[in-house]
């Protein structure tokens, strides 16, 4: 029997096409979609628990995005040879879908949820993570999970000046600006993406250009909905409430935890002891054996300390550690803190401090990727690590998850746009920040502190890079609002939008954004975003009086390059039979090469911490690939001796016959006596063979010619 196929389709501006269908795959889900455009085919499924689990007051859900290997017609790398752990880059996207999807679901719904999004078909002129948000929210369109969605996701681009939805991969490779949005018909809910140093006023007019797009992907999934009869969700019941208690909680509390949160106490742990103390006050008010509902107690407390706190900001413009809104922590920095690495820095800003570290290596340590949308290598990768102890927690290190992958993603963005292009940087650059103290944005310290890291390390970056987070807390009613630069994590669980913006002094490298609140205007983003300028340029003026430009040349324990470039007839001269040559070459100096075909030419790095080293492989390398020139003198080793003359190697790799008759101006009548295999000899190239390319050599030209004589018998 015949599946009852559904199908809606999406129009873009240049004629292409985005379907969606549904009834036909998966259909033991919740909600079931196939998201189809060209070749590539996105199967995305939800399945939420019809109940809640006794004590959660959260949204335990779960974002999966993975690209199957077979949809791109590929096996898997590995012994296992199957898909396993999501790779970086499908956790990046699971991120992004999440964030996106998680503010659309009720406050008070808290049963397990799971989202699958399958990479199925794969089109090399399709990127298919713009596709994924839209997705997941037609999965959840046509189920019956309580959502306050639909959204959507589409990527932006600016190309040729020029701004496209959805570009092809070629398309982006010359994009001055790229962000993922995010938004509902009415709304943007998330940001996410790069630019080469854009102004404010063009990211905003991204922004724009892409919600109108997301306005009609949610019109087309209210019409899916219609169509299957999922209008109507289904009912729940996931909180307790007792308005009793919160009433007496809110009388007793809520003065108390505003004459706390007004005294603008800096010191996190002192803040957070005091507003501890007035819970535990109340607990112990109410004797062991009381009425209301104790599982309630927390979450009302900390609804009612977070209102004093917001209103607090609202009301009188004034922050908990009692800072102006857009006033910026203290910072401290220093550079070349650890001696033994290639660059280093260490970078604070209020409680929150990254010590980074940048090494140098050579291609061969080069990050493989193989994925199956995307393969290939990257020579610049940027790690982010948070122990337990940046935050004064106990908390086993069991490598990273997504919240470091993604805040290390964010980084290596903002870090990028300013990097030296590869044809100008032979190194592979790894910088690896490692979080000391936590409260308020670590990953934009991350930029900062890797900005100082590779000028340390004389990588010759385009220009210094520094980031800041910045929050907002609003009141709809009222319309009344306050926008905070260098937010706490306080302020970050408090406000309605945070969001993180890098750049030079030129403009903006990379950005990423969570909205909470419905409604944004567009003047309050554009206000926002103008206010963390600010903000960015008195941390670059900060940065800069620790170091302002990279470093004229590299620490002397650091690896040198040498480029050169061969005719690519040469390439398997200096690599040898077996890589017999090369080999040898690195074992006798102790440098390190690299040598791959590319533009017709045999392209040779040579890296080495030593001088000498480094000149002993160029003079070896150079020796090999030299070309002999008839007439000059050379020393070379006999290699065989033969009744007619001898073999010698004059150049690396390079024979000539010396006759009998080119050894000495007297006649000779056999080789016997006249020289030794290994011997050095100076010889002369006279000629080379025009058929057979063969070299031939002569010692006696080197030699006094001897005189003739007049004596007559």
């Amino acid at each position: 029997m015949l599946p009852n196929l559904i199908t809606k389709s999406i129009h873009l501006a240049d004629g292409r096409e985005i379907t969606i269908e549904t009834g036909a795959l998966a259909k033991q889900a919740d909600g079931s979609v196939v998201v189809r455009m060209g070749k590539a085919m996105l199967l995305a499924t939800v399945v939420s628990k019809p109940e809640a689990q006794e004590g959660v007051d959260f949204l335990p859900m779960s974002v999966d995005y993975q690209e199957k290997f077979a949809a791109s017609g590929k096996i898997p790398g590995g012994f296992l040879k199957r898909e396993g752990r999501l790779s970086d880059y499908e956790i990046l996207i699971s991120r992004i879908v999440d964030r996106a999807i998680r503010p659309i679901f009720p406050d008070d719904y808290h049963a397990d949820t799971q989202i699958n999004i399958t990479l199925m078909s794969a089109d090399s002129e399709v990127l298919p993570d713009c596709l994924a948000g839209l997705a997941a929210s037609a999965a959840l369109a046509v189920s019956d999970i309580p959502f306050n969605g639909p959204i959507s996701e589409v990527r932006v681009a600016k190309i040729n000046g020029k701004l496209k939805i959805n570009p092809s991969p070629a398309e982006l490779e010359s994009a001055s600006l790229e962000f993922i949005v995010a938004g509902s018909n009415d709304y943007i809910l998330m940001v996410e993406g790069e630019a080469d140093e854009i102004s404010e006023d063009e990211m905003v007019e991204a922004l724009q250009f892409a919600h109108e797009e997301i306005k009609k992907h949610c019109l087309v999934q209210m019409e899916l909905t219609k169509a299957v009869g999922k209008e109507e969700k289904r009912a729940y019941s996931h909180e307790k409430s007792d308005p009793a208690l919160f009433d007496k909680m809110y009388a007793e509390l809520y003065d108390k935890c505003y004459g706390v949160v007004s005294k603008q106490i800096a010191n996190k742990s002192e803040r957070s002891e005091m507003i501890k103390a007035i819970k535990e006050g109340f607990i112990e008010s109410l004797g062991e054996e009381h009425e209301y509902e104790a599982s309630l107690i927390g979450p009302y407390f900390s609804k009612i300390h977070k209102e004093a706190a917001r209103n607090l900001t609202l009301n009188e413009k004034k922050r908990l550690d009692g800072r102006k809104l857009d006033e910026i922590r203290p910072i401290w920095s220093v550079v070349d803190y650890l001696p033994s690495a290639h660059g280093s820095a260490v970078f604070t800003r209020g409680e929150t401090q990254s010590i980074t570290t940048c090494t140098l290596g050579t291609k061969l340590d080069e990050q493989m990727v193989d994925g199956a949308m995307i393969s290939g290598y990257n020579k610049f990768f940027l790690h982010y690590n948070f122990p337990g102890f940046s935050t004064g927690e106990v908390k086993p290190n069991r490598g990273p998850g997504r919240r470091e992958v993604g805040h290390g993603n964010l980084a290596m963005r903002a870090l990028k746009k300013v990097m030296p292009k590869d044809e100008e940087n032979p190194y592979t650059i790894r910088v690896v920040s490692d979080i000391l103290e936590s409260n308020g944005s670590s990953s934009m310290a991350t930029v900062c502190a890797g900005s100082l890291a590779m000028m340390d390390a004389g990588v010759p970056i385009k220009a210094p890079v520094t980031g800041i987070a910045m929050g907002m807390i609003s009141d709809a009613k009222t319309g009344n609002y306050s926008i905070l630069s260098d937010i706490l994590g306080d302020e970050d669980h408090l406000g309605d939008m945070d969001f993180k913006v890098t750049g030079t002094s030129k403009g903006i490298t990379a950005c990423q954004m969570d909205l909470k609140v419905e409604g944004l205007d567009y003047n309050v983003l554009k206000e926002a975003l103008f206010q963390a300028r600010t903000g960015r340029l008195h941390i670059l003026d900060e940065i800069n009086k620790t170091l302002d430009a990279p470093r004229p040349d590299l620490k002397p324990h650091a690896p040198r390059s040498f480029n050169m470039s061969i005719p690519k007839e040469l390439i398997g001269a200096v690599i040898g039979p077996g890589g017999k040559v090369i080999q040898e070459i690195q074992k006798d100096t102790g440098a390190t090469i690299v040598i791959e075909e590319k533009d017709n030419m045999g392209k040779i790095n040579i890296f080495s911490n030593d001088e000498t080293s480094m000149n002993g492989a160029i003079t070896r390398i150079k020796a090999i690939v030299a070309q002999p020139e008839i007439g000059e003198t050379y020393t070379g080793k006999v290699k065989n001796i033969m009744p007619f003359g001898a073999f010698v190697e004059f150049m690396p790799g390079k024979d000539g016959l010396l006759h009998i008759s080119e050894i000495k101006w007297e006649r000779l009548e056999n080789m016997e006596g006249v020289l030794e295999p290994g011997e050095e000899i100076m010889v002369k190239l006279i000629d080379v063979d025009k058929k057979t390319g063969k070299f031939k050599l002569s010692r006696k030209v080197l030699l006094p010619k001897p005189e003739k004589s007049d004596k007559k018998d």
